[in-house]
């Protein structure tokens, strides 16, 4: 059974408040100038061009902390001088956030340092589906990225695998483009703080073009809270549609693999 998200309003459109309405740009935050976009650059990913390394930040919901009561997330998107590109924020269901968990069915609105929604990456809630790569078979994990919003540019759709997480990164016309591999034990904890690794490889798998690393964040941090930093890395004249895409594979990754404070420290859901 799938559930999809709300209907998304016209680019460029404020969706009325509590419906998805992007949450304003942290204040103060230093933004990274808007460079000159090209002919084929879908509006709002000129950054991309420029850049061949992202770096998000999940916020801290102390309310959530406090309290276990499951928020909706917010991401800082940098590039790797600090300076802050994009800004997302989660849009889902209460009830689903409380009950599924990271299972549970969003809309990320990734928005510029004008609050321009420039790109949306959604993922339906799917029941039975889950980290193990054999539900790929019958139930994957998918997110479709929309930039501007009402168009697709790419999908990131989980694999069938025996052991080690698998994705594969494909494009508006469900083209294979490139696959994702991640680590057999997904484990940081005391003991194993070190990076947990997704290499982005070439179709044939045998080269490795770029990788999505889920970054220890201090013992504190990952034991009583669920926000967790990522890093992105892509060659820097890769198609900013596969860039924008990749970003949509670091949601992806982070809620079925991260987004439980016990998560960090064990195999996922």
């Amino acid at each position: 059974m799938s559930v999809g998200p709300m209907t998304s309003p016209a680019y460029g459109q404020a969706p009325p408040y509590g419906q998805g309405q992007p949450v304003p740009p942290v204040t103060g935050a230093q933004w990274m100038p808007a460079p000159q976009g090209g002919n084929n650059c879908p509006p709002g990913l000129e950054y991309l061009t420029q850049i061949d390394q992202l770096l998000v930040h999940q916020q801290v919901e102390l309310f959530e902390v406090f309290t276990d009561w499951e928020t909706a997330n917010r991401y800082e998107i940098k590039n790797s001088l600090g300076q802050q590109v994009y800004f997302a924020h989660e849009e889902s269901d209460t009830c689903q956030r409380q009950c599924c968990g990271p299972a549970r069915g969003f809309s990320m609105h990734v928005t510029d340092n004008s609050n321009r929604e420039v790109m949306r990456i959604t993922r339906e809630f799917k029941c039975c589906a889950g980290t193990c790569g054999w539900f790929a078979g019958c139930q994957p994990m998918e997110v479709a990225i929309e930039a501007p919003i009402g168009v697709v540019v790419g999908y990131v759709r989980q694999a069938v695998s025996s052991w080690a997480p698998k994705f594969t990164i494909l494009d508006a016309n469900r083209c294979e483009l490139l696959k994702i591999e991640g680590p057999c034990c997904i484990c940081q904890g005391i003991c194993c703080t070190g990076d947990q690794d997704f290499e982005v490889k070439n179709l044939e798998e045998t080269s490795t073009v770029g990788k999505v690393s889920k970054q220890w964040s201090g013992l504190m941090k990952e034991m009583f809270t669920t926000a967790d930093n990522f890093g992105v890395t892509f060659p820097m004249d890769l198609d900013v549609k596969v860039k924008a895409t990749m970003l949509g594979a670091v949601f992806l990754i982070d809620f079925m693999y991260f987004e439980h404070k016990d998560d960090n420290n064990n195999n996922g859901v």
